[in-house]
Formats: C-alpha cells, structure tokens, sequence
C-alpha cells in the first residue's frame, strides 16, 4: 500500500537517525565518494585576494536586509572576489582538512559555486565557476542570461536586475558516501550557511541581497551544464548595488 503521508514528512522520518541507525539506509550501499574538487577547462580569471576590512558581525547583523532593487552600477571586481571568499574560500587548514568559510558536515564541501555575472567590472556577461583553490573563475556559459535567469526563476525581476547570481550546487554523494541518506540533510543545511555569508559579506560591502529559492530546477541545471542528479543547484543569491 502506498503511504500516503506527504513527501516531506516521509523524508523526515526516513532520514532520522535512530539507536539502530539510518531507516533510509537499510538496504542500500553508500556511493564511492566523487572528487573533493571540480575544474573546468579554459582560461582562468585571477580575483583580487580577499582583503576588505568592513563592518563588525554584530554590525553586519543588525544592518543585513533582503533587498530586491538595485542600482545600475557594475560590481568591482574586487567585491565579487570577496563576496566568493565568503561563500567558499580557504580560511586554513587541520589535520589534513583545506577549512573553508562556511561549515560543512565532515569538512566534506558538496558545494560548488557558479556566479551568473550580469553587471562586473572587467568580466564579460555569463556563468562562471568559482575554484577556491586557487581563487579564480572559469567561464562555463558565455552570454547574457539576465532574461533566461528572471524565467527560471518564475519572473522575479531581481534575478535579471542583480549585478550578479550567485548558484550554489551540490555534489551530494561527497556526503552520502559518509553520511548515507542522512547526508542530504547536511546538505540542505549547507546552503543556509553559504547564503548567510553571503548576505553578511555584501551587507560589509554596502551591497543589497537577497537569497531566492523558488525557481525551475531543470532549466537551472541546465543553464549552467548540469545534470540535475550527480550535482544539482540548491539556492540561489541575488547581490547589486544600492540605488
């Protein structure tokens, strides 16, 4: 018999972890775990290294808005850089581990991080893919996309009206092969942690943002090259300048 329980809540309760373990994991092998790191082919563009001295957290705190109007004015490249510092830069390293700015479960970093560059200084329009290894970007789709942006993203102007979008995807099996079914939880979770960086770091920067969940999941893929099953888009993060 089927169970007619909504999705969620069979989700929820299939990815508890009991005394006696995971219930979604009985059963099934945890995949191999895919490579830490992702790279495209093509030139790189070197961003400035992270160096801006803003405001204080708590001053970030109190001042972090969603805001959904910007200005016209390009962003410097300087402020992408530090915007993409914030999302997934190094910050050090233990025991082994390359540490980055957001926390993630098992220091395992699903996230991959596109920018959709709409308005950047010395940046042509497109996608691009940002490498914290070497802080750097590669473009991966060339062109304006503001139009096919604001359409998967069910005609949300601030979505074509950004300077840039940021498109954080996840690698899920670099948890799932730890964590099993559990891990999407912590994958879920990662991306809150991600956007909050983002918000504190534009607010630091004097910039607008916001974070956008709803949009068509398929086309957002597919925007960017993805298959939408081994890596998929999770959240995306609007950033401009004020008016």
């Amino acid at each position: 018999m089927t169970d007619p329980r909504p999705i969620g809540f069979r989700f929820h309760q299939a990815t508890k972890i009991m005394p006696w373990g995971v219930p979604a994991d009985q059963g099934w092998p945890r995949p191999p775990r895919p490579p830490a790191f992702k790279a495209y082919p093509g030139p790189k563009v070197r961003l400035p290294p992270p160096r801006h001295q803003g405001l204080t957290v708590e001053q970030a705190l109190q001042a972090r808005r969603s805001a959904r109007t910007y200005g016209s004015a390009p962003l410097s490249l300087d402020a992408l850089g530090q915007l993409l510092f914030a999302a997934q830069g190094f910050t050090g390293q233990r025991q082994g581990y390359r540490l980055r700015a957001a926390p993630s479960a098992g220091a395992l970093f699903p996230y991959e991080i596109y920018v959709v560059v709409h308005r950047v200084q010395v940046l042509a329009p497109g996608a691009y893919h940002y490498d914290p290894r070497d802080h750097s970007l590669t473009l991966v789709r060339s062109g304006h996309l503001a139009r096919p942006l604001m359409r998967i993203g069910l005609q949300q102007e601030h979505l074509a009206t950004a300077a840039a979008v940021f498109a954080l995807s996840a690698v899920i099996d670099r948890v799932r092969a730890k964590y099993g079914e559990r891990g999407w939880r912590y994958v879920y979770m990662e991306a809150g942690h991600i956007s909050q960086n983002i918000y504190l770091q534009a607010t630091s920067l004097g910039l607008r943002s916001v974070a956008v969940g709803a949009f068509i999941d398929d086309d957002m893929n597919a925007l960017l090259g993805l298959d939408g099953e081994r890596e998929t888009v999770m959240y995306l993060h609007a950033v401009g300048p004020p008016r």
